[in-house]
């Protein structure tokens, strides 16, 4: 299972162009809401989520955590404990973590990012302790995904999708949205 969180303050293309994209690549994805199950983006879009993080347990196993980026998005995710539970986790057992625009900073923060390939929006690069910052728009550096931000939203999804699917099930899902 593949967990989104999605904190009051998200930016709404982050999450949901990542989420269609795995939808349509057949993956078991949930949402889940920092606090409650109606969370309102930084855009005033507000999305219902399969599940909240009250009373969540950490499965497990966890195909991949997705932070969206945005603000106070990304604030509100990193001073949650469901959140950095799950992120600890797919941590320690080497699964994946995804994140994209100001979102790559929590795990920066954590300094899990340390020796490695990553890119953040413009300005956060300093949030990423001890990575690498590539000139790319979308990077995979192991189990990591980072994304610069909601323009590459869709590329960020693709390459969730080859990581766990392969790079032909991405290839067929960009053919299909003609990206």
């Amino acid at each position: 299972m593949i967990y989104m969180f999605l904190a009051e303050g998200f930016e709404e293309v982050e999450a949901l162009a990542p989420l269609d994209i795995l939808r349509r690549a057949g993956m078991e994805i949930r949402t889940v809401g920092v606090g409650d199950n109606f969370i309102r983006g930084s855009h005033g879009v507000t999305v219902v989520c399969d599940l909240s993080t009250t009373g969540l347990e950490v499965p497990d196993f966890i195909d991949a955590v997705i932070l969206p980026g945005g603000m106070p998005g990304t604030v509100n995710l990193e001073k949650n404990r469901t959140v950095q539970a799950f992120i600890d986790a797919a941590y320690e057992r080497n699964e994946y973590l995804c994140a994209i625009c100001a979102a790559p900073s929590i795990l920066g923060h954590k300094g899990y990012l340390s020796g490695r390939q990553a890119i953040c929006f413009p300005g956060y690069e300093e949030e990423l302790e001890g990575a690498v910052i590539s000139e790319k728009s979308v990077v995979r550096d192991g189990k990591f995904i980072t994304a610069k931000g909601m323009g590459v939203a869709t590329q960020f999804g693709l390459e969730i999708v080859a990581a766990l699917l392969g790079r032909e099930k991405a290839d067929s899902i960009k053919r299909q949205i003609q990206a």
